[in-house]
């Protein structure tokens, strides 16, 4: 038995979802399409069936992929569960009537967000919609778990309904329906509902943006940062690296498995940014600096969400990005990417279209830095003045919207727009926070850590054999005639495929001049992404785009390098 949850957007289905299903869910896409739909399973009077959870949609006559898909999943389902949300029964009554007047399914009608009625002064008679509706209807409160134990007893009484067309126009119907069952009382307003005005107007909406930015990215790098300090370093220098050791010790009489699965010893021991094994390195890459971040970014995400101001914030950072191909939510992956790139690169599925999430992607792995390299960055440029730091990320902004302006020109289709509900603010609820984290982080641990492991593996694998030495002889070239560097950088450049901050830490043994650690921290910072974010890129993009995103990549990397050498050169630095 297939059972649908179907609705508008921001009316709570997945909070719905989640406590129908539990933690266990399947994410995947539909086939044939990149639009993401959630599966779990539930129990009830010994029946089993399949929830389906999929994006939200506002008429079943779609317009965009999202509600191509949801009218798909209708066809193929049993029973249709609609997700209303109760504070706005007028506009989410438009899909409903449509449901009942044009699919041939049984049909509960959830009234979702029921405690918001009460504090907004709404008030609903619930048997008299039920009456008009002719199908079974349920007051919800998802983030609390009122009224699901009363959805789930109300499946087995789910029914078609038996109301036929009107002659009327269906938002006259909609007026009848809403005269007869809801009324509304004066309430004051509280601090939520006059924060939620101030963030919508100029000057205010700005102010409030730029703290929110500032506030996410101070709690996304403490949280993963402390993590890393407290919970995660400990762990890999007092267990797991005696482990290790002795692994190595073991290994002595077998070279290539030793370079392969430890890598480098440094003074007889594990120092896990040089010794780039596949147990050392190749686990503390993902577990010990990448998963920190991307818990920290996943819970500020939730929070963000359920508070209802990410809607928001891409309306306001929508005419900067719009000239770049892509609209306001373009700003959570580049947020999210100056802590750490790999969950800036996760957060390319929240576009729809092929087009948007190669741009955002790209512009992502060029122009943003980490916090790590950022770190970096400053350490080796700060010594010798703010104004050598402003030089790197001038440039990397400057690449943002040149780079943007241009893919916007030429790669086929339209700027899209952003076409969003405002949801009104709500108190997050810690229990939907945490379920939500869980499913992610469930997901980077199942999905993304293997393929981290696999590219650690490979280039392992070609340290060995000296195939990237090959490459380094072929690239010497570039490197010291357009780039102004010494041959010696090539070490860098290969480390800075695992780890970027450890690359531009590199560059301070070589004694290099000052404009060439210029030029070497903007080539390190543009030129390829980390492991990590590179083979999340590779499964959000695909093969063919990857590549043509790789070229992009590259080819900036040589064309900005020999304009930065050559006017730094020129300016007597």
């Amino acid at each position: 038995m297939k059972i649908l949850l179907i609705g508008n957007p921001n009316v709570g289905k997945s909070v719905i979802f989640s406590r129908l299903t539990g933690a266990k869910v399947i994410a995947s896409n539909y086939p044939g399409t990149t639009v993401e739909v959630k599966k779990g399973f539930m129990r009830f009077f010994d029946i089993k069936a399949e929830v389906i959870d999929v994006p939200g949609t506002y008429s079943l006559e779609p317009t965009y992929k999202v509600e191509k898909v949801a009218v798909k999943l209708i066809e193929e389902s049993d029973l249709i569960i609609n997700v209303v949300d109760a504070t706005n029964l007028e506009r989410n009554l438009h899909l409903t009537l449509e449901l009942i007047r044009k699919v041939n399914k049984p049909i509960i009608v959830v009234l979702n967000m029921w405690d918001e009625t009460k504090h907004l002064g709404i008030e609903i008679d619930l048997g008299k919609l039920q009456e008009l509706l002719e199908v079974p209807v349920v007051a919800t409160c998802a983030l609390t778990g009122e009224g699901i134990k009363e959805l789930v007893y109300k499946i087995n009484e789910a029914r078609q309904s038996p109301l036929k067309y009107s002659q009327s126009p269906l938002w006259n119907e909609i007026g009848d329906i809403i005269e007869g069952v809801q009324k509304l009382h004066h309430r004051h307003h509280t601090f939520l509902d006059v924060l939620q005005d101030l963030s919508i107007k100029s000057p205010f909406s700005f102010i409030i943006g730029l703290g929110v930015i500032v506030v996410s990215f101070f709690i996304i790098r403490g949280i993963g940062e402390g993590l890393i300090n407290y919970v995660f370093d400990p762990f890999f220098k007092n267990i797991y690296k005696p482990l290790i050791l002795q692994v190595s010790s073991a290994l002595q009489g077998l070279p290539f498995l030793h370079s392969v699965l430890i890598g480098k010893l440094v003074a007889g021991s594990i120092d896990y940014s040089r010794s780039f094994g596949l147990l050392t390195a190749g686990f503390y890459v993902p577990f010990g600096m990448v998963l920190p971040y991307v818990f920290s970014f996943y819970f500020i995400l939730s929070l963000l969400e359920d508070w209802g101001y990410l809607p928001r914030l891409a309306v306001l950072a929508d005419r900067f990005f719009h000239r770049l191909g892509l609209h306001g939510y373009a700003i959570i992956p580049m947020i999210l990417g100056l802590g750490c790139n790999v969950p800036g690169a996760l957060a390319v599925r929240l576009f729809e279209e092929r087009r948007e999430k190669f741009i955002a992607a790209t512009l992502m792995a060029i122009a943003v830095p980490c916090m790590a390299q950022t770190a970096m960055i400053i350490g080796l440029l700060g010594r010798f003045g703010g104004q050598y730091v402003f030089i790197v990320f001038f440039v990397l902004f400057c690449l943002l919207q040149i780079l943007g302006t241009l893919m916007n020109k030429f790669l086929g289709g339209q700027s899209p727009e952003i076409l969003i509900e405002i949801p009104p603010y709500r108190v997050p609820h810690i229990g939907s926070i945490l379920k939500k984290l869980w499913m992610r982080i469930s997901w980077f641990l199942k999905e993304a850590i293997p393929l981290v492991l696999g590219g650690i593996l490979l280039v392992n694998i070609l340290y060995f054999f000296k195939v990237i030495d090959f490459f380094a002889d072929i690239f010497a070239p570039v490197i010291t005639k357009l780039w102004g560097l010494p041959k010696e950088v090539i070490g860098a450049l290969i480390v800075g495929f695992l780890r970027k901050d450890v690359a531009v830490g590199m560059l301070r043994p070589l004694n290099l001049s000052l404009r060439q650690m210029i030029v070497g921290a903007t080539i390190l910072s543009i030129y390829f992404p980390c492991a990590a974010t590179f083979v999340v890129l590779f499964r959000e993009l695909g093969i063919k785009d990857m590549v043509k995103s790789v070229l992009i990549m590259v080819t900036t990397t040589i064309v900005v390098g020999s304009i930065l050498n050559l006017i730094l050169s020129l300016w007597g630095v």
